[in-house]
């Protein structure tokens, strides 16, 4: 069915290439500016892919005014307001962020900051805040998971209330994303199965939600299909570049989808899970999402078996319901391959969170702004038995 209204807005430029950030001149020149600062982390810059992105930077003349490494596991307020500190100081014109989602989600937070000044939280809480285009910014992911680097959301952790706030706003979209298989070959399979599933759910919440549309349809179904054939090797067998290459792909083209159809109650449960139990998002994800799909089952089945082919479901004979309920099973079945790798747990117990706190998750998931997008109202004693099940 073909919605009543629709908008689609991707105006952030993609490359692809194996190596390509050894020569990015052509992008750069088309930006044109020559001053760029630096965020990553310390394991992302001791891994030495820092360097690779620099190298290219200078060789092409770029000068670098500075690095920030201090971001930790989730985006947290603390470090962008130091990291925006840092780049004013610098005399930098522009950002180049290279790792995963929480160094890209520093670097547009940090922009905001560093374009526009003022308080994160007091001036730019809500949606569209933003009134102009911010400093020319430049994302090379590290991991194929969260798409933020063509998401115009930022999410940060607020540790003080163990609270994660997004920060939704066209402008925060980068002018270029960089998609170089060679810097996620040295992913750990920890860190590929979980950002993996973080990508899965991202377009499966984007194909099945209330604001989803043919073209943001198009760009899950074949995000998902990628992901289904190629996340199980990318885990067992990091130096394969090309399954590398196809599930950074498929992170990009989920990230484009989540972006215009947004996600649901999976990702309220998994924010709720990693604010009060610091459980990383993807692996939150990774283990909640059947559930969450079970739980909106009812509602969702008739896109699930539609879906179904694309996860490799062979349909041919079966009910609506019977390919939907294979679909959530593809998922589950993906899981316990990822899992006897040891690349990922299946329960929220083996993630370190306490069977007390079940019913946290489930307040956080009905407080969270993804509870406005899901197919079904999220109610916390509704869903707590889903989230029972996970554990």
């Amino acid at each position: 069915m073909i919605p009543e209204f629709f908008e689609f807005f991707n105006p952030t430029k993609v490359i692809y290439e194996a190596g390509v950030v050894k020569d990015l001149k052509p992008e750069l020149d088309v930006i044109g500016i020559t001053r760029y600062f630096v965020i990553s982390d310390r394991a992302i810059h001791g891994l030495g892919l820092v360097k690779k992105v620099t190298d290219g930077l200078e060789s092409a003349g770029i000068e670098i005014t500075g690095m920030y490494l201090e971001v930790t596991q989730d985006a947290v307020l603390e470090n962008v307001k130091l990291c925006a500190e840092a780049i004013k100081a610098s005399g930098a014109e522009g950002i180049v962020a290279v790792g995963g989602g929480s160094v890209i989600d520093t670097a547009k937070a940090a922009n905001i900051l560093f374009s526009e000044g003022g308080d994160l939280v007091e001036d730019y809480s809500g949606a569209n805040m933003l009134t102009r285009p911010l400093k020319p910014f430049i994302a090379i992911p590290t991991t194929a998971g969260t798409g933020s680097e063509v998401t115009k959301v930022a999410v940060i952790y607020d540790t003080e209330n163990k609270e994660k706030l997004a920060f939704p706003d066209k402008y925060l979209l980068p002018n270029l994303a960089v998609l170089d298989p060679e810097l996620a070959l040295s992913l750990p399979p920890q860190l590929t199965a979980a950002t993996g599933m973080d990508a899965l759910t991202h377009a499966i919440e984007a194909y099945v939600g209330i604001e989803a549309s043919p073209i943001s349809d198009a760009f899950a179904v074949g995000a998902i299909e990628l992901i289904m054939k190629n996340l199980v090797a990318a885990t067992e067998h990091g130096d394969d570049i090309e399954a590398r290459g196809a599930m950074l792909i498929a992170a990009t083209m989920a990230g484009i989808s989540f972006s215009h159809s947004m996600c649901g109650c999976v990702h309220g449960m998994a924010h709720a899970t990693g604010a009060h139990f610091r459980v990383p998002h993807g692996v939150a994800n990774g283990i909640l999402l059947p559930y969450g799909m079970e739980y909106n089952f009812e509602e969702i089945k008739e896109k699930l078996a539609r879906l179904a082919p694309a996860m490799g479901v062979e349909t041919a004979g079966l009910t609506e319901d019977e390919s939907a309920k294979k679909a959530i099973d593809a998922v589950k079945e993906l899981i316990d391959s990822l899992n006897r790798l040891g690349a990922l747990p299946k329960r929220l117990r083996d993630a370190g969170v306490p069977e007390d706190g079940l019913e946290i998750i489930a307040e956080g998931a009905v407080n969270d702004g993804t509870s406005f997008y899901n197919p079904r109202e999220v109610d916390a004693e509704e869903i707590l038995p889903y989230i029972q099940k996970a554990y």
